[in-house]
């Protein structure tokens, strides 16, 4: 996927330090199948907006192929 967007069901969020630096793992699985396979995306903790908790929906904004920001979907 060059430019687009996928949304999911947050797992969890883990972080992770390299070299100092903090990054987040986001762990997710498709809408459509919650129990499918677990997708991850590495990313920054400024590219999240809001509070993420297990159980959220999220949407994930891919640029190139790689994540560059995710966002909690509010509830219907």
């Amino acid at each position: 996927m060059l430019k687009g967007t996928r949304d999911g069901i947050l797992k969890r969020v883990q972080p992770v330090s390299i070299h100092g630096q903090i990054s987040l793992d986001v762990f997710f699985t498709d809408v459509d199948d919650p129990e499918g396979q677990t997708h991850a995306a590495r990313i920054g903790p400024e590219a999240i907006s809001g509070n993420l908790e297990p159980g959220d929906r999220i949407k994930v904004e891919y640029l190139v192929g790689m994540p560059v920001k995710i966002e909690r979907v509010p509830p219907l």
